[in-house]
């Protein structure tokens, strides 16, 4: 069997397009969560226990990279795309991503215009929603939109971007069985116009199970996406 070859509307050149989207913000959102950058080569990694994020990655860089099983000594099995490229590597360096990132990275140069889907990005990587019935008063559903990195510095930008946008506030606290992990956790209300915001339209590109649960969260309140 030959090479098999790109599927449609991927590139058979295998270069991402660096000029902005709202996909290859989200695709950033992924990578500044999800992502590594190698330090003495321009490797790029970007792991995931979900198939669909890395092929949602692929989508929005349209390159059909290969996705391969993550060697580890964990139980969980995890996924992985990686790749060489000078040019986009560059590029990663160039809006604030880092080798090493983890505890160092801080601010991100996205376009305003395209910063909830960036911030689409970072929930599906590193974000999750909780909600519960409270018990100290009868019928009080309450939820929390959390994002969650090491670094307190991207964190409290995170804060600032969101609170210029929409007036939400949130909180910050930190703890983790190992390290140091640092969430900046939205209630109820503040939750409701980042939610909006971030699935702006019905098909922007997003982890189902995510969105899915949002959906389910917001229809115990009356609220539709």
């Amino acid at each position: 069997m030959g090479k098999r070859g790109p599927k449609p509307g991927f590139n058979a050149k295998r270069r991402i397009n660096t000029a902005w989207s709202a996909e290859l913000a989200y695709a950033i959102g992924l990578l500044a969560t999800d992502g590594c950058l190698a330090s003495k080569s321009t490797l790029i990694d970007l792991t995931s226990v979900d198939r669909e994020q890395l092929e949602n990655f692929n989508r929005c860089v349209r390159v059909d990279f290969r996705i391969t099983v993550k060697k580890s000594s964990t139980t969980k099995k995890a996924l992985r795309i990686q790749f060489r490229s000078v040019l986009f590597y560059n590029f990663l360096l160039s809006i604030g991503l880092t080798p090493a990132k983890s505890k160092t990275i801080g601010a991100i140069k996205i376009p305003p215009k395209y910063f909830w889907d960036f911030l689409r990005g970072v929930y599906d990587g590193d974000g999750c929603s909780h909600s519960y019935w409270d018990p100290r008063w009868r019928s009080s559903y309450m939820f929390y939109t959390i994002f969650a990195s090491a670094s307190r510095t991207f964190i409290d930008w995170l804060q600032a971007e969101v609170y210029k946008r929409t007036g939400a506030r949130g909180h910050i606290t930190c703890g983790a069985p190992r390290g140091v992990l640092y969430q900046l956790k939205y209630a109820k209300k503040d939750s409701l116009p980042i939610l909006h915001a971030m699935y702006y339209k019905r098909r922007v590109i997003s982890l189902s199970r995510k969105r899915l649960k949002v959906e389910r969260i917001l229809s115990t309140v009356g609220e539709k996406l």
